[in-house]
């Protein structure tokens, strides 16, 4: 692995944690609990209704359009990834397990933030090559008539998911392969980057195949395995959650004076990982066809869950099941290893390595579309998004193989903190329209409609395009 300058790491990591204290802990949660409030906890009051449209969601639609559920298993591929177990490994390794208890939280309450977004992207999404395209850039754009804003979003997007997301999930893929296998980085790169370019080039309704199969699977096996080992543990289990919740407010955080590090590594860790918020899920969550907005918001709310609550959980447990904590210097994705191995014996090393090959790539394949969305809001040139598809599936996948695993993760706190911000001002500003959406939708489900639907004429004063029809 090539070693970062250590100037750069220093003030890479000197800047995100400081955005990160004044952003994340006031301005997300803040936002997160506002929007609960004002939705009267759709996250909460309304999980029936979110898997209820799942398993409508599934069904078949026409050939050019993608269905709720795909737009719903690309959002959970690009935020079941690296985060999920590298990112919680190293939330645990730096924060203690009182992290997670905070990983749970931005979860629980950055729920209401996804629901908003996802909402939003659906109402202000646009016709684009006989399907839909849509995102913040969109409804900052035509929502908040702030053009500029909308473009400092795409390019902050494009360089956060399109760039340097791909870089951090590619660095964890070689990373675990290395240590599983001996394979060499840079030929591991290579073949990520092979076949990520090959899927990327088949365009959205080919990520969207891809992600709604390999989504079900990998997560169920992931649970299957996690289960498994509680089982074996099971006597451990109570100790487990009695250090997850003293790390969060036990005498020892404040008398160490950790404390703080507990939360904001929680926090960081956990928005890398849901997304709540951040403005990226949203891109895709815009190309489904759903009768109601609300649908897909509510869908992509249920998908933080999904990520935090379960997935993000799974690796938790492993690790402090274990016992490996606090007994080895192994951080990220080496340490969820070094975790399943001692359960499981050396299999656990390859268990981990395979499954965060599928986490890892989907996510990567996720991440570039994100990047393709915004692309295609700032340029209509062809060779623009040509250009864009080598860097992101190709050259950034083959980048990360090689780069320092602190280098790769500043830079992307960097530009989370930065997306984020730009996103959260457009969810302040235009928060009202999802609200009036949901007392809609609530107002058709009571009246015994079993399939809300919206039209455009409902909204007269917004110029919505796709709910014309």
């Amino acid at each position: 692995m090539l070693e970062a300058n250590g100037w750069l790491n220093l003030t890479i990591s000197g800047i995100s944690d400081w955005v990160w204290t004044y952003l994340l802990v006031v301005a997300l949660v803040g936002c997160g609990i506002y929007f609960t409030v004002r939705t009267r906890g759709v996250q909460f009051t309304m999980i029936g209704e979110m898997f209820k449209l799942l398993g409508e969601s599934s069904g078949k639609t026409h050939h050019r359009h993608i269905s709720s559920f795909q737009a719903f298993a690309v959002g959970v591929a690009t935020r079941v990834g690296t985060g999920n177990l590298a990112g919680v490994a190293t939330a645990i390794a730096v924060g203690g397990p009182g992290a997670v208890f905070w990983m749970w939280v931005l979860a629980l309450v950055g729920a209401s933030n996804a629901f908003i977004e996802s909402t939003l992207a659906q109402l202000f999404k646009r016709h684009h090559d006989g399907a839909f395209i849509g995102g913040p850039a969109y409804y900052i754009s035509q929502g908040l008539k702030n053009h500029r804003m909308a473009v400092v979003f795409a390019v902050l997007l494009t360089l956060t998911f399109g760039l340097s997301y791909n870089s951090i999930q590619s660095n964890t893929i070689c990373s675990a392969w290395h240590e599983a296998f001996d394979i060499n980085p840079i030929l591991m790169g290579g073949v990520l980057a092979a076949v990520a370019l090959l899927i990327v080039f088949g365009g959205i309704r080919r990520i969207a195949r891809f992600s709604s199969v390999i989504v079900p699977v990998m997560a169920i096996g992931y649970l299957l395995l996690t289960l498994v080992i509680v089982v074996l543990n099971i006597d451990k289990v109570p100790a487990v959650f009695m250090s997850i919740i003293n790390g969060a407010f036990g005498i020892g955080p404040f008398a160490g004076g950790a404390l703080g590090t507990t939360i904001m590594v929680g926090v960081k860790r956990g928005l890398f990982s849901n997304e709540a918020g951040e403005g990226s899920v949203p891109n895709v969550a815009a190309t489904a066809t759903v009768s109601h907005p609300v649908k897909q918001g509510l869908l992509q709310s249920l998908g933080v869950f999904a990520d935090t609550l379960l997935v993000c959980s799974c690796t938790a447990f492993i690790i402090l099941l274990s016992g490996v904590y606090g007994t080895t210097d192994s951080t990220g994705i080496v340490l969820t290893q070094v975790a399943l191995q001692n359960q499981v014996g050396d299999i656990g090393i390859t268990i981990v390595a395979i499954a965060i090959m599928f986490f890892a790539f989907s996510s990567i394949i996720g991440n570039y579309y994100y990047g393709e969305a915004n692309i295609r809001f700032l340029t209509t040139r062809r060779d623009v998004l040509i250009v864009y598809r080598i860097l992101s599936a190709g050259a950034m996948v083959i980048f990360g193989a090689v780069a320092s695993l602190d280098l790769v993760w500043s830079i992307g706190d960097l530009f989370m903190a930065l997306l984020t911000a730009c996103n959260l001002i457009a969810l302040v500003g235009l928060g009202r329209c999802a609200i009036a959406l949901l007392k809609d939708y609530r107002a058709q489900r009571s009246n015994g409609v079993a399939s809300p639907t919206f039209h455009a004429s409902q909204m007269p004063e917004l110029d919505l395009d796709a709910w014309q029809e």
